[in-house]
């Protein structure tokens, strides 16, 4: 098993400079994907912090590197028509060359729906049945296919899209850990799943998608696993804590998540430690982890990611040595 790793840039609380160079210093740092939000407000914090939009980021910064894959964590279905998403999907990968991701959720945030006039829906089911609905058009739509489609939310008559993407199939990435809707469209449609959460809670919502994929016929090796988690390297965890309150209280948040204040493990440490936490995740078979990072965007991390990378792939080594 190889690991991968994606340096996820949160699109709040930073200047246009610094999150340019922030996604070269990925690039430069041996990541393998990068990654940002897809929100019309800051989602932590105070709400009203500077933010970028999400798809004119990535064609900017696919148009500054030359290797890193790129995508959002993850995209609002509700913000645009299925249509429109993957034609923004495959104009990024011919402007990266080939190096787009289509990632996607439900969304949840109401507020800068309510803000913006974006429909949000009845409920949290109906976004999760219009995903179902979109990914599937998407799939159809990038794949290639003349779509005439009359369903509950969209409505297609002979949509084609040209050109086609670079990629022979540009991969969908769905994300979210909803038991009976989000992780069954996972198994129907994703190429690549995302999640987050403490061991237990990554276990129990692979078993679920491993039932839907044998109710569907789908093989679940097909899918790649990512699980996203925060992550600060310094050879001592308690200079990885300092750095990681500092970022956040710019960010405006006081409380720094640590100690059991979240079930989403937090990563704080050399990379002999931050390996071990993220070891067990690799026997489930996730092979990529996305990065939270904050801005002003950690410059030692986004230089040692490869560290970790080579402790991790060495533990791995070994447990599979016979």
């Amino acid at each position: 098993m190889t690991t991968a790793f994606g340096a996820q840039l949160w699109s709040q609380a930073s200047g246009w400079p610094r999150f340019r160079e922030a996604a070269l210093e990925a690039e430069a740092g041996g990541w393998d994907s990068l990654w940002t939000w897809d929100h019309l407000l800051a989602i932590q914090g105070p709400w009203r912090q500077p933010i970028f939009e999400g798809w004119v980021t990535l064609g900017a910064w696919a148009a500054l590197t030359s290797r890193i894959r790129l995508g959002l964590m993850v995209g609002a279905n509700t913000f645009r028509n299925p249509g429109l998403t993957a034609k923004l999907a495959t104009t990024l990968d011919h402007i990266s060359d080939g190096r787009a991701i289509l990632g996607i959720g439900g969304a949840w945030f109401e507020r800068e729906h309510d803000a913006h006039g974006i429909d949000f829906g009845a409920g949290f089911g109906e976004r999760l049945d219009r995903l179902d609905e979109a990914v599937g058009l998407i799939r159809r739509l990038l794949d290639g296919e003349t779509v005439d489609h009359a369903g509950p939310a969209y409505t297609m008559h002979e949509a084609a899209q040209l050109p086609l993407p670079v990629q022979a199939r540009l991969p969908i990435l769905v994300g979210g850990s909803g038991p009976k809707k989000t992780l069954r469209t996972v198994a129907r449609y994703a190429d690549a799943w995302n999640t987050n959460g403490s061991l237990e809670a990554v276990t129990s919502a692979l078993a679920t998608l491993l039932a839907h994929c044998a109710d569907v016929g789908r093989d679940p090796a097909s899918i790649e696993r990512t699980v996203s988690f925060p992550m600060i390297i310094r050879d001592r965890a308690d200079e990885a804590r300092t750095a990681y309150r500092s970022i956040m209280a710019g960010n405006g948040i006081e409380a720094d998540l640590i100690g059991g204040t979240t079930p989403i493990p937090t990563l704080l440490g050399s990379p002999d430690e931050i390996s071990a936490v993220l070891l067990p995740y690799c026997r489930l078979g996730f092979t990529t982890f996305i990065i939270r990072l904050p801005a002003p965007y950690d410059p030692e991390t986004l230089a040692r990611v490869e560290e970790v990378r080579a402790a991790l792939d060495a533990q791995v080594g070994r447990e599979a040595a016979p």
